[in-house]
């Protein structure tokens, strides 16, 4: 990252805004660029994913490449996510969508709510990706926000 560049992690107050300003762009209609999420189902996917990083959900741990720690770091820092290729584990998806301003509140205050935690506490593993530290939660959350909003347009 360049000097004085903004990170490009969900703890930084500014991409945080960006963020929510992005999913207050969105409505249940608008549509989807690519894969098969329509926006209620991408915000209860996200809501879901939060509650994993956040620790509130128990999750399964999923073996595989994606848990060795170059693989891990190479898919959350450097490499961009293939377009409706990849899958989450089967607990980021397991939220119906409801009232779309009730679920979109939701996601808000889960993203409020990591935003107010501290890098460097203690953080759960990833399904996927196992061991994550708060630094590589803030990116992962990032990328994985940003990947999914350019998926509705935002």
């Amino acid at each position: 990252m360049k000097s004085g560049a903004t990170p490009r992690d969900l703890f930084d107050r500014g991409r945080r805004a960006e963020v929510l300003a992005r999913l207050g762009r969105l409505t249940a209609r608008t549509p989807a660029r690519w894969g098969r999420m329509s926006a209620p189902q991408m915000v209860a996917h996200l809501s879901d994913q939060m509650r994993h990083c956040l620790g509130e959900v128990p999750v399964a741990a999923y073996p595989g490449p994606l848990r060795w720690a170059l693989v891990r770091k190479a898919s959350i820092y450097w490499l961009p996510w293939p377009r409706g290729r990849i899958r989450g584990p089967s607990e980021a998806f397991v939220t119906a969508p409801g009232d779309w301003q009730a679920d979109l509140d939701g996601l808000i205050e889960l993203v409020e709510r990591f935003g107010r935690r501290r890098r460097d506490q203690a953080w759960p593993d990833h399904a996927l990706f196992g061991p994550m530290s708060g630094r590589d939660w803030g990116y992962f959350c990032y990328k994985h926000f940003d990947h999914h909003l350019r998926q509705f347009g935002q």
